[in-house]
């Protein structure tokens, strides 16, 4: 014996009633069944809202209830044959004759009691329960309608009402050994002793399946509605949530009082008392399996999910005269409950200083007042302070039974909160060790089910959640090496990396899954305008944890952002070094912030593209080593020019090729001017622990005074061609010494020189090719012989390289 169920969202429209009959039709051929269904979807709200409408002498109601007949008839017109149509086509006429009764009178009199109330939404299913016993009859089925007022007896709280189990379950009983075939339910409703009208509160269509599948001592009880079983997590803010295979009672129904709208305890509690298994199955995908609840549950996993409440406010209940006496907990709780405020978690320190309970935030300031007006002596006298409220607080909670057979379980929750920056305010874990359950901010509640879900479901692999601002050379190199390398990493590193971001100076696109790298778009007029504050507003908004924003430009409007990222616990990857260049205050201030937050502010790209100069650097300052000087050629364009100068190439000409090659910015004064150098040099000694200033920078530019205010680059570029003669001629004179011409920084002393200057044979720089960089620290350790880095330091490559594996080391830091 199987009892299936059916939702309002499973019986919308033909089609999926359609879907349903097959489902039934094909149940009946293995089983003898019965099934109970809710009203059509959206019939229940329309009736309550043609209630009100009544109520307040609000005539649309009468379009809103023949809206609804023509629904319901057409229904019938759809699914029955034409010869068959007459005796169902009275029935539900006759039903709507009897609702138009029934709101007049509401309009007349202008009262809507519960009682009424519990009569007006009873016709929902038990028209859409007649209309659906006789299309399985079309479907060549044996069936009986039931209607459920006839079997289920409650008492008379109208709206709620409370099962008189011994006189149901008989009555059930007896029915079914009487009757042959499927029995077609009404859900939701029953009646009291004297045959008004009840319902069965939330849920209710789910309770009256597990009462018939109680009281039959069925074999199974499916619930089929919109969504494949229970998920680990709301799919809704937890992007990588997955069906829980199975579960127990206890654990659904801890998941369920957390806010799992799937299965309610009140649903579950007659089929739990007799053991009747519980499936839980998708309308849409019937061949999907779902979630079983059960008693003993195979799936030995720690956890089994993480659910939470919203709109939660946190009441301190604090006070040195509250220690050691004896009866204020039974005070608190008795005035919360004189004045029915639910409590949803308490969490007392053993030292008995404080309580904090966590209720619903619409009766905080109920509980306050209440709370307040029992301790007002105490308050008085100084013996306890006024009750606190946190509000816009949120419960998270993690359940699972294996909890108690495996210790860590909390350790690893707050070890996933603490790596996102996620503040836990209350803990509250009963001795069973079912569930584990935390307050925090409701602004970090996705972030905190993200981080949970990750830790507990996705821990063989760490997810970075990228948004890149810059989708040019360096932004686009980045992706491809993402893609190419994300297998590799998933399989050997387990780590994952996804791309929900992307901008240029233009347009913004968003992907809360994540885009496909393998035909990842380039933002276009079919997307959003760039903003960057909506950029960044959406952003915080989808709330990831181990989010991420990539700034691949050389702005500082979006390195002016770095603060405003960084205090929203997003880290930050990038080559862009107009932040860590500004003012001293404000390098300071994000190292700081960094720190503070724990959470990575990474620019390793900031200086020699790819080549590991400034971890070097932090690495010596970490260890306790000083740095004396630093000298460097920082710059690759630069570099390159010079070296294809002393070949005897003109300045003009070698400029150019640096331009085509991409060596240089689009225009080369930015690279010749000597300012990207004097950047670098600068960020190298305030990472050497020096408080430099740009003005303890000397530049030497590279830009004749007569091109520096040529408007166009072509033009900047052929007037260069008058001041080759000058270049040879450094270039000779350095010939002559049997030097070469290096455009290097220089820092000593805490002062800085960047310019252009020859070195003889033994100088380390004197071998540099191309576009390679070289950096020499001499410290207290490396006095007599500098520490040397070389390598690429231009080039789109080689910089993305640099950007991927600082978001690689990101993923290291999460773990």
């Amino acid at each position: 014996m199987k009892i299936l169920k059916f939702g309002g969202s499973s019986i919308a429209d033909l089609e999926r009633i359609k879907n349903v009959l097959s489902i039934v039709k094909n149940a009946s051929l293995d089983d003898r069944i019965a099934v109970v269904f809710s009203a059509f979807g959206g019939v229940t709200e329309d009736l309550l809202k043609c209630a009100h409408l009544a109520k307040e002498n609000d005539m649309e109601y009468k379009a809103l209830l023949l809206s609804l007949e023509k629904r319901h008839l057409q229904l019938v017109k759809q699914l029955i044959p034409v010869r068959k149509q007459s005796s169902v086509l009275t029935y539900v006429k006759v039903r709507f004759n009897e609702l138009e009764d029934l709101y007049h009178g509401i309009f007349l009199i202008k009262e809507f009691s519960a009682r009424t109330s519990d009569y007006v939404v009873s016709f929902g299913e038990r028209i859409s329960t007649y209309i659906m016993t006789e299309g399985m009859r079309e479907n060549e089925m044996d069936t009986h309608y039931v209607d459920a007022r006839e079997l289920i007896r409650t008492n008379d709280r109208f709206g709620n009402a409370r099962v008189i189990f011994p006189t149901t379950n008989q009555l059930i009983y007896d029915y079914y050994s009487k009757h042959q075939g499927v029995l077609v339910i009404t859900g939701f409703v029953a009646s009291t002793e004297k045959g008004e009208t009840t319902t069965l509160g939330r849920s209710g269509s789910d309770y009256t399946a597990a009462i018939f599948a109680a009281a039959l001592k069925a074999d199974s009880l499916q619930i089929w509605t919109d969504v494949t079983g229970v998920m680990t997590a709301d799919p809704r803010l937890v992007y990588s949530a997955i069906t829980i295979p199975q579960l127990s009672y206890n654990e659904a129904m801890e998941l369920s009082h957390f806010g799992a709208k799937v299965v309610f305890p009140a649903t579950m509690q007659p089929a739990m008392k007799r053991k009747v298994p519980i499936y839980i199955k998708n309308t849409f995908k019937p061949e999907e399996e779902g979630t079983l609840i059960c008693e003993k549950p195979e799936n030995s996993k720690l956890i089994k999910g993480i659910s939470s409440l919203s709109h939660i406010s946190l009441l301190n209940v604090q006070g040195s005269g509250l220690v050691e006496v004896i009866g204020v907990s039974s005070r608190v709780f008795g005035a919360l409950a004189k004045a029915d405020v639910n409590v949803v978690l308490i969490s007392q320190a053993s030292s008995e200083h404080s309580i904090c309970i966590a209720i619903k935030s619409e009766n905080a300031s109920v509980a306050q007042e209440v709370l307040e007006n029992e301790f007002h002596y105490e308050i008085l006298a100084g013996e306890m302070d006024k009750v606190q409220i946190m509000p816009n607080m949120a419960v998270i909670a993690v359940v699972g039974e294996n909890m108690k057979h495996h210790p860590g379980a909390s350790g690893r929750l707050f070890q996933a909160l603490g790596r996102n920056n996620i503040n836990v305010s209350a803990v509250a874990q009963g001795s069973s060790e079912l569930n584990i359950s935390a307050v925090i901010k409701q602004s970090d509640l996705q972030k905190g089910l993200n981080a949970l879900h990750e830790a507990f479901f996705l821990s063989d692999n760490k997810v970075l959640h990228i948004f890149l601002i810059g989708v040019g050379l360096i932004g686009k190199t980045l992706i491809s090496m993402i893609q190419n390398q994300l297998n590799k990493l998933q399989e050997d590193y387990m780590l994952d990396i996804k791309i929900h971001g992307l901008a240029n100076s233009r347009f913004m696109a968003f992907d809360e899954d994540g885009f496909d790298l393998s035909s990842i778009p380039v933002p276009s007029s079919a997307d959003l305008p760039m903003n960057l504050s909506v950029f960044l507003n959406t952003m915080n908004s989808m709330n990831f944890s181990n989010s991420v924003l990539v700034d691949c430009t050389a702005s500082q409007e979006v390195a002016d952002t770095y603060e405003r990222v960084l205090s929203s616990k997003v880290a930050i990857v990038t080559p862009n070094k107009k932040a860590n260049s500004s003012s001293l205050e404000n390098y300071k201030s994000l190292k700081k912030l960094s720190g503070q937050r724990n959470i990575k502010f990474l620019y390793e790209t900031n200086v020699a593209a790819g080549l590991p100069v400034i971890s070097t650097l932090q690495d010596l300052i970490l260890s306790g080593d000083k740095v004396l000087k630093i000298e460097g050629v920082l710059s690759g364009s630069m570099n390159f020019i010079f070296s294809e100068l002393s070949k005897g190439t003109p300045f003009s000409k070698v400029v150019e090729q640096a331009k085509e090659k991409g060596f240089t910015e689009p225009d080369p004064r930015d690279d010749l001017s000597g300012m990207d150098v004097a950047r670098k040099i600068l960020i190298l000694g305030r990472e050497a622990e020096q408080d430099l200033h740009f003005s303890d920078v000397s530049i030497q530019s590279m830009v004749p005074d007569d091109c520096k205010d040529i408007a166009s680059v072509d033009a900047f570029l052929e007037k260069l061609k008058e001041h080759d003669p000058h270049f040879k001629a450094l270039v000779d004179e350095a010939n002559e010494k049997e030097e070469t011409l290096r455009f290097m920084a220089v820092l000593e002393n805490g002062k800085a020189t960047v310019g252009l200057k020859s070195v003889d044979k033994k100088h380390p720089f004197y071998s540099l090719e191309g576009s390679d960089n070289m950096i020499l620290f001499t410290t207290e350790r490396y006095h007599e012989f500098p520490m040397i880095i070389r390598g690429p330091g231009a080039g789109a490559d080689v910089t993305a390289a640099g950007v991927f594996a600082d978001i690689i080391r990101l993923g290291n830091y999460s773990r």
